[in-house]
Formats: C-alpha cells, sequence, structure tokens
C-alpha cells in the first residue's frame, strides 16, 4: 500500500509542478512583451520632461530596460524555452495611462513631471511585484539559474522605484505644487 500511496503522491506532485511551470513560462511570457513596451513608452516619457534629472533617469532606466530584455532572453534559455512574448494587459493599460497624464497636463511644466513619474512608478511596481513573483516560482521550481537573473532585475527595478521616490520628494512635486492650473 505505501508504494502506490507513494507512486500516487508523486505522479500529483508532478502534475501540479507541470501546472506551475506552465504558469512560470506564461508569466515570464508577460513580462517579456511587457518590458519590450515599456522601454517604447520610456523614450516617449523622457521626450516630454521638463526635469534634466528625470529625463537622465528615464533614459538610464530605458537602456536598463533594454538589458532586462536581454536578460530575460537568458532566463527563457536556461529553462530551455525559446523567448516569446504574450500580450501584457497590465502594462498595456499603465502605458496608456502614462500617455494620458502627458496629454492632460502642459508641456513644459514640472506638474508634468510628477504625472511621469506617477506612471513611470506605477509600472515599475508592477514590474517588481512580477520579478519578485517569478523569482519565487523559479526557485520552487529548481531553477536557480534563472532565479539569479530574475533577482538581479529586480533589484534594478527596485532601485528605479526609489531613484523616481527621490526625485519626486527632492524637487519635482514640491515646484510643480507652486505652477498654476
Amino acid at each position: 500500500m505505501a508504494t502506490t500511496k507513494s507512486k500516487e503522491t508523486e505522479k500529483s506532485q508532478s502534475a501540479d509542478q507541470s501546472a506551475l511551470q506552465e504558469l512560470f513560462l506564461d508569466e515570464l511570457k508577460d513580462i517579456y512583451w511587457a518590458e519590450q513596451h515599456l522601454t517604447k513608452a520610456l523614450t516617449k516619457m523622457a521626450k516630454n520632461c521638463t526635469s534634466d534629472d528625470l529625463r537622465s533617469a528615464l533614459e538610464n532606466h530605458m537602456q536598463e530596460t533594454e538589458n532586462q530584455i536581454t536578460r530575460l532572453e537568458r532566463v527563457f534559455e536556461s529553462i530551455g524555452k525559446k523567448a516569446s512574448a504574450k500580450k501584457c494587459e497590465a502594462m498595456e493599460g499603465l502605458i496608456k495611462e502614462g500617455e494620458e497624464i502627458m496629454k492632460d497636463t502642459d508641456k513644459g511644466t514640472l506638474t508634468r513631471d510628477a504625472g511621469i513619474i506617477s506612471a513611470a512608478q506605477k509600472a515599475e511596481h508592477y514590474e517588481i511585484a512580477s520579478y519578485g513573483t517569478l523569482r519565487t516560482l523559479a526557485n520552487t521550481l529548481g531553477y536557480s539559474e534563472a532565479a539569479e537573473l530574475l533577482d538581479s532585475t529586480l533589484a534594478e527595478e527596485k532601485k528605479a522605484d526609489e531613484l523616481l521616490t527621490q526625485l519626486a520628494e527632492g524637487s519635482i512635486n514640491q515646484m510643480a505644487k507652486n505652477e498654476e492650473a
């Protein structure tokens, strides 16, 4: 009886792991699409900034994002899968929201910069949640190389979010509050 129960447990764990692997791959495809489209959005945000510091931060993060795309391709490779993207509805919505903020604020104002920071941080928070989840799933599935790569990107996303907070709190929001509506 113990042997039968052991085999049933193995089958159950194997099926669960297979479903978890599918979830991991699906989430990986989702963030791959998100990163590819975020590079375009970051370019547009950087072009619409008033603050040189914010523009520089966005341009630097854009280069980082391009490296993150390459790193994601290495994650796919490390698990024996071809890199492919699946439309990320969440990031598409966040990008559209960022475009609306830029459309609804006056060009050349720090209020627009404050809005760009808001939009960029929403995207960063989505990425932080995604990379944290992916890293945890990779660890659970025994994908140690993938987990390390994902952890590197997670650290970069957290750093980008912190920089945006510093820019907002350091000057942009304070200066924007004095602008007329």
